[in-house]
């Protein structure tokens, strides 16, 4: 029982980061496509789309691949 609760926050805590670090990526591919570096968003928006599917912001990254012409 003791490992299963150990796995299932080890699981949680390793979830988490993959979602910071998604939102770190979509973030800075907002602002790459705010200065006008699309082909540099495109790139990270894609890294999000791949790297962290389950992200809370990976449908984001896909809608904004979608709208800059991916």
């Amino acid at each position: 029982m003791r490992k299963v609760v150990l796995g299932a926050l080890l699981l949680a805590a390793l979830g988490g980061c993959a979602g910071e670090k998604g939102k770190e990526l979509f973030d800075t591919a907002q602002f790459e496509e705010k200065q006008n570096n699309r082909e540099h968003a495109k790139q990270l928006y894609q890294e999000v789309v791949t790297k962290y599917p389950d992200s809370p912001v990976a449908k984001q990254a896909q809608e904004r691949l979608a709208a800059l012409g991916k």
